[in-house]
């Protein structure tokens, strides 16, 4: 059995990516300018990675399905019957929607209620594309702006409290509203209300909301000027979706810069947003996405909030130390290796795919039968196996994904 198969992975261009950062790393041109937004490392159904098998291509999933036992192990293949993450490039120039994944009983009852329906799988109405959940991990290649997890509600009220200062009238008086609900009854019970409030504005307000933030900014940031980056965001999300009620979505969920090798984990559940950025991202093998706005996607507020986790969650940075970040996912485990040369075992977490970020990278396995070099931006799949001693050399950057501890 081959130690290691190279991937052909497949790019999603939706209007939010970069048409510089993936063909970038990858030494590709992009000679139409297209979004670049996604390269997708795995066996999803919606894209899977091919790889060469006896001369010829053949996607990851197949090569996989041949002898599971083999390729991913037998006690992977009982718990989860294939490779269990999605492996990501991510590149974010515009913002990806406010959204959150569901839990496993959410994602198993919304597929089958959405089949029971026969709703088309590539409908555009289509929330559950997978019965999986979603966990996952962002991790920085570029410093990288986000929105995650609802602020206290404490602190949500002041900051609307500043923004509704100078509104005009009638937004004043519905941003007071929201403003009430979060005064009253528990904390998961006034963050529901809140966010079913913020769904339920009229259009109208939704304009006057998106031009009062856009329009008087300067003002803003003079009175109140500890809320200038809530301000400056909200001002530029009106811009790119006017009436969107979502853009105040900078005053109630927390923003973060991630510096390059900083991680986040983000549980399903967890209400957030990307801004802008390049990073790695890594995930459950499920593609469910409920979104409540930034987006030119289907937007269903009532789903969401149906499986959104209304806690207020103090977003943790991770930092690699050698042995990896640490989540409590068990289908995914994410590390990084740098360096010149090393000698270090096979990954204990296979099966395992990798990616050179940065530079070249040199691999000798122990027995001297086989060697392997990857230039920056190829990746390969690592079978289940025996670790064995391998030798790593050279100059790089690499990321690595592979199973979580089951």
């Amino acid at each position: 059995m081959n130690r290691m198969f190279r991937l052909k992975n497949p790019i999603k261009h939706y209007d939010w990516g970069s048409p510089q950062w993936i063909p970038q790393l990858l030494g590709l041109a992009n000679p139409e300018g297209l979004p670049w937004a996604e390269l997708w490392m795995g066996v999803h159904p919606e894209g899977p990675s091919c790889t060469e098998y006896e001369g010829m291509a053949l996607p990851l999933s197949l090569l996989i399905a041949q002898d599971p036992a083999l390729y991913i192990g037998t006690e992977v293949q009982q718990v989860f019957g294939t490779l269990p993450f999605l492996f990501k490039l991510l590149a974010v120039e515009k913002p990806l929607s406010i959204q959150a994944h569901p839990n496993k009983e959410q994602a198993q009852r919304g597929w089958e209620r959405e089949n029971q329906r026969h709703i088309p799988l590539k409908a555009p109405n289509r929330n559950y594309k997978d019965p999986g959940h979603k966990p996952e991990i962002i991790c920085a290649l570029s410093p990288f702006k986000a929105l995650c997890g609802f602020q206290e509600p404490a602190q949500i009220v002041r900051g609307l409290t500043a923004f509704a200062q100078s509104a005009p009238e009638p937004l004043h008086r519905a941003l007071n509203t929201l403003i009430q609900t979060l005064q009253t009854g528990a904390v998961d019970q006034s963050l529901r209300a809140f966010l079913q409030g913020i769904f339920a504005l009229p259009s109208v307000l939704g304009q006057a909301l998106s031009a009062y933030g856009r329009d008087h900014k300067e003002r803003l940031i003079h009175e109140h000027p500890a809320y200038q980056e809530a301000w400056q965001l909200i001002a530029y999300f009106a811009e790119l979706y006017p009436g969107d009620p979502a853009v105040l979505s900078p005053l109630y969920l927390n923003q973060i810069t991630l510096e390059p090798g900083e991680g986040l984990y983000l549980p399903a559940g967890v209400l957030h947003g990307y801004i802008r950025g390049f990073g790695v991202e890594l995930m459950a093998n499920s593609d469910n996405v409920l979104r409540g706005g930034l987006s030119a996607k289907h937007v269903d507020s009532q789903e969401l909030v149906h499986i959104v986790d209304f806690s207020v969650f103090h977003p943790q940075i991770l930092r690699d130390p050698g042995s990896g970040y640490k989540t409590p996912a068990k289908e995914f485990s994410l590390w990084v290796r740098k360096g010149s040369e090393a000698r270090v075992q096979h990954p204990e977490s296979l099966p395992a795919i990798l990616i050179v970020t940065q530079g070249e990278l040199h691999i000798t396995f122990a027995s001297g039968e086989e060697e392997w070099n990857l230039q920056q931006g190829e990746s390969v799949f690592i079978p289940a196996g025996k670790p064995e001693n391998i030798r790593l050399s050279g100059t790089y950057i690499l990321y690595g994904a592979g199973r979580g501890s089951l």
